[in-house]
């Protein structure tokens, strides 16, 4: 905790992530409410309360809304959170809410593999779609009369990073709206509204609620019309995540602090051993000091997230790799206390090397992770 004198000290993330969206404390209540299951709610005369119908507002979603917006934002009191059915919902409701016929939209051509459908579904509503990597700034190149600049950073899976300040300013003078992709890093690692960015969006599902057994996204702004078309959107798609997701989310928040410490310290020592093993693995980790994206990354994030990239050889000497872990399963998604790997190329979405791994590292013991890891090196090289 830190503060000066005559100012109330700020909270660190460790307390904020601990007490985020609790309500006032009532005697004989629980601290953290259990899930509200609640389809409608008693609503005699005009329907002027805070809820009204279960498509609309839920007491569980307020508390997870605002934990969220107080680790995104802390201290601001003008920002909204709204909480989604998953990632993609999230996703979606900026792109669609934000974007008419005849606008034009930057994706970042090395982002989430899902970016491919969301292009077909943007042109056929008559939106022009640009893209450009993430790397170097890139994006910047196809930004004239842009409506939207969606910012993936790092990229998802190979871990590239972009100036967040420098894309907004430049957006912003050119009349474009800017939405960062958080997931990977979490409010924990950066705040990409503090960086000038509308919109903070992210999937819950990963390193957020950190479990792997809940789908969620939200949608963190500070503008309140454009945050009103996201919610209008949520209204009609009805993409709303159930109370119990919601309940288990908050639950789950009171650990973030600790879980990304100890993932994001492992991941580092992961990525350094995957370095300096005798092949050139083509290792890619922000945290580390020769990371291409590293100064950026340093400049911006105070976290460099738990996933780590490598490539090897071919894909069956990825395969064998993957079959010769103990300790990492075989999965997709990432943020996960249990640790997992896959082969990227097997979607088909990304452009990467048939050989190209992306680790997420959990929680495990660290020696106990980086032998897991270096003993399957040398037994899938045989």
């Amino acid at each position: 905790m830190s503060g000066t004198q005559g100012q109330a000290p700020v909270p660190g993330d460790g307390t904020r992530a601990v007490r985020a969206g609790l309500p006032e404390p009532v005697k004989y209540e629980p601290t953290l409410p259990g899930p509200v299951f609640a389809a409608h709610y008693h609503l005699p005369g005009e329907p002027t309360g805070a809820y009204t119908y279960g498509r609309d507002e839920n007491p569980t979603w307020t508390h997870l809304e605002r934990a969220i917006g107080s680790l995104e934002a802390p201290g601001e009191d003008d920002i909204e959170t709204l909480v989604f059915a998953s990632g993609m919902a999230a996703i979606s409701s900026v792109l669609f809410s934000q974007l008419r016929a005849g606008d034009a939209v930057v994706l970042p051509s090395d982002g989430y593999q899902v970016f491919p459908l969301v292009r077909e579904q943007l042109e056929a509503y008559g939106i022009e779609v640009r893209t450009a990597p993430t790397g170097g700034d890139a994006q910047l190149g196809v930004l004239d009369g842009a409506r939207l600049l969606w910012i993936e950073t790092p990229s998802n899976p190979g871990l590239d990073v972009c100036d967040i300040r420098r894309l907004v300013e430049e957006a912003h003078a050119r009349g474009a709206l800017v939405a960062v992709d958080n997931t990977l890093a979490t409010p924990l690692g950066q705040r990409p509204l503090e960086l000038g960015a509308d919109f903070s969006v992210a999937s819950g599902t990963k390193q957020l609620t950190g479990h792997g057994d809940v789908l969620l996204g939200y949608v963190t702004g500070r503008d309140p019309e454009a945050m009103a078309g996201v919610r209008r959107w949520r209204k009609i798609v009805g993409a709303i995540p159930g109370p119990m997701e919601a309940w288990l989310a908050h639950r789950s928040l009171a650990t973030l602090q600790l879980r990304v410490e100890r993932q994001n310290a492992t991941a580092l020592a992961v990525a350094e051993a995957l370095r300096d093993w005798p092949e050139d693995l083509a290792v890619r980790y922000p945290g580390l000091p020769k990371d291409p994206s590293h100064a950026v990354a340093a400049r911006q994030m105070r976290r460099f997230g738990c996933v780590v990239s490598f490539t090897l050889p071919s894909r069956t000497r990825a395969e064998r790799f993957l079959e010769a872990l103990r300790l990492v399963d075989d999965a997709t998604s990432f943020g996960g206390v249990r640790s997992t790997a896959e082969r990227r190329g097997r979607w088909g979405g990304d452009d990467v090397p048939e050989g190209f791994i992306r680790m997420s590292v959990g929680a495990e013991d660290p020696e106990d992770l980086v032998t897991d890891v270096l003993r399957a090196l040398e037994e899938s090289a045989r």
